[in-house]
């Protein structure tokens, strides 16, 4: 992962007019067959409607949106995600642009990419230029199966904490955070990939630009 130190966080008083962001930020959401829905629309809604600015009127236009949110699948076929959603992908692995954030999301899908060398080696790739790396739910045991767990904390799906530690990656598996931070964050299951969002939001933009995003989708924070 890239070394350079988060820029300092920017927040505003409510109501203020906050300039453009200096660099709008790239966020790629791996998605796949089997993705779990809510783990990687939840991140993509948190990112691409969080504004600089604060307010509704600002959702209406990107003059102010610190992040591009891509998704990125294996091909440019459509996906299948858990339920049925079949979405399709922004771009796919050959054909992504430098990634600053990546996402890498869970779903029952993550245990057939384990042994898929494409795609982990392409996390593998990514991870080592992005600035930020992330997984939410079982998108933690491909980044361990990336290396990228090996000697930090993690987490995961409740359902699949033993899964995490079984793989043998030297991960340092956590089981009662939601978010867990230790230079790639990962979140537990599902829903907690919102809160992974906005720890990130904050953690790249200040508590005021989180707080006041989660108040423009009607969202309660956990963290």
């Amino acid at each position: 992962m890239d070394s350079r130190p988060a820029p300092a966080a920017t927040a505003t008083a409510a109501g203020a007019a906050s300039p453009a962001p200096a660099r709008r930020r790239t966020v790629g959401i791996l998605i796949f067959d089997g993705v779990e829905v809510l783990d990687f629309t939840g991140p993509f809604e948190v990112f691409s409607r969080t504004r600089l600015t604060p307010g509704a009127a600002s959702r209406r236009s990107e003059a102010t949106a610190p992040f591009e949110v891509l998704t990125i699948a294996p091909s440019h076929a459509p996906v299948t995600a858990v339920g049925g959603l079949v979405v399709v992908p922004g771009h796919s692995l050959a054909t992504a642009p430098p990634i600053d954030l990546l996402v890498v999301p869970g779903g029952w899908g993550t245990r057939s990419l384990l042994g898929n060398a494409d795609v982990i080696g392409w996390i593998r790739h990514v991870a080592a230029r992005a600035e930020h790396v992330t997984g939410v739910c079982t998108g933690a045991l491909l980044l361990a199966a990336a290396g990228l767990l090996e000697g930090r904390r993690a987490t995961t799906h409740w359902a699949a904490l033993d899964e995490l530690a079984a793989l043998g990656r030297g991960v340092l598996v956590v089981r009662d955070r939601r978010v867990v931070d230790d230079g790639v964050v990962t979140s537990a299951g599902i829903s907690s990939g919102m809160d992974m969002a906005f720890y990130m939001v904050e953690a790249l933009h200040g508590r005021e630009v989180a707080d006041e995003t989660a108040h423009y989708m009607e969202y309660r924070r956990n963290l």
